[in-house]
């Protein structure tokens, strides 16, 4: 599931997810993150965390709370660059985090990295 209110940002990841082969659905309204996560299942949640009228941290937090998403792991991807952002992401229950701008390879290292192998 691919949590990003930019449409440029959502469709590359959702792109480059789907050329490697992964299913996807994409968010763009984070009010509705944790209703369509629930609804979804998904493996994995990328979820920016500069969303409009909710925190991405705050949803992770709430997903973590939520005995049906707590076990899906996080992967943040934020402009947020500064000295302990990342701690404060990482502490909210992101799995993993990643700086924008986002490299493909590394992207996708960091997604292979948290979900199962296949």
């Amino acid at each position: 599931m691919v949590v990003e209110d930019n449409d440029l940002n959502r469709k590359l990841f959702c792109d480059v997810l789907k050329a490697n082969g992964f299913e996807v659905a994409p968010v763009a309204d984070g009010e509705v993150v944790l209703e369509t996560a629930r609804q979804e299942s998904p493996d994995l949640i990328i979820m920016d965390i500069q969303l409009p009228g909710i925190s991405g941290i705050d949803l992770i937090t709430a997903a973590k709370q939520d005995a049906k998403l707590r076990d899906i792991p996080v992967l943040a991807v934020t402009a947020f660059a500064a000295k302990g952002d990342e701690d404060r992401i990482r502490s909210a229950g992101a799995a993993a985090y990643l700086a924008k701008p986002v490299s493909i390879i590394p992207f996708m290292n960091a997604v292979k990295g948290l979900l199962p192998e296949a």
